[in-house]
C-alpha cells in the first residue's frame, strides 16, 4: 500500500479508542483494504459484503479479513445485529452508506440514495459515527497515489428522543455532507 500506492492518510487522530461506524464513500471493490490498512496491526475493520461473495473460495477468505454476509434488500437483521454487537464489543464497523459502488462498467444505470443503515446502527450500538473518504481506489491499473481522510465524528447528541427513523436520516444527512466534503479536500 505504502510502496506502489503511496497511501497518504489523515485524520487517524479523529478514529476513537472503543467501537464505532466508519462510513465512507464507495468507488471500488478494494475499498475496504486501504480503508483498514492504516490501522492494522493495532485495531480491525469489520464490515459487510454482499452474501452472494460468501461462496466456499471466496468465503473463508473475506470472514477471515473480518466480512459478514448482508442479504441486500431485504432488511438483513441478522447483519444489523451482528454490526450492533460488534460494535458495543468495541469494534470498528466499516460501512458504505451509498450501498453500492458510484460507478459500474462503462456506464451506470442509476444514482446510488444513501443508505441510513451506517447511522441506524451507531445509534443502535451508542458509539460515534465516522465519516471517511476514500480517492484513487477507482484507477487502480495506472497506480495512482491512494488517499484516505477519516473525518471528526458526526454529532448525533441533538437527535436523542426523535423517531429512531428520523434521527438516522438526519444523521445519515450529515454523514454523506461530510463525507463529501472530505472527498473534496483529498
Amino acid at each position: 500500500m505504502h510502496g506502489v500506492f503511496r497511501l497518504d492518510v489523515k485524520g487517524m487522530e479523529n478514529l476513537p479508542d472503543g467501537g464505532a461506524v466508519l462510513a465512507a464513500n464507495h468507488s471500488s471493490n478494494f475499498d475496504p483494504w486501504p480503508l483498514g490498512f492504516p490501522l492494522w496491526p493495532r485495531r480491525q475493520l469489520y464490515f459487510m459484503g454482499k452474501a452472494e461473495l460468501f461462496n466456499p473460495v471466496l468465503g473463508p477468505i473475506l470472514r477471515g479479513a473480518g466480512a459478514f454476509p448482508v442479504r441486500r434488500g431485504e432488511h438483513d437483521l441478522q447483519a444489523i445485529e451482528t454490526a450492533v454487537r460488534l460494535c458495543k464489543e468495541g469494534k470498528l464497523v466499516a460501512m458504505f452508506p451509498e450501498g453500492t459502488r458510484r460507478e459500474k462498467g462503462l456506464r451506470k444505470k442509476f444514482t446510488a440514495r444513501p443508505r441510513s443503515g451506517s447511522a441506524r446502527i451507531a445509534l443502535a450500538a451508542d458509539v460515534p459515527l465516522v465519516p471517511a473518504a476514500i480517492k484513487g481506489t477507482d484507477r487502480l491499473r495506472t497506480f495512482p497515489r491512494l488517499q484516505i481522510s477519516y473525518g471528526k465524528p458526526i454529532p448525533v447528541d441533538d437527535l436523542v428522543g426523535l423517531p429512531p427513523k428520523d434521527a438516522s436520516e438526519t444523521a445519515t444527512q450529515r454523514l454523506m455532507a461530510e463525507i463529501q466534503a472530505l472527498y473534496e479536500q483529498l
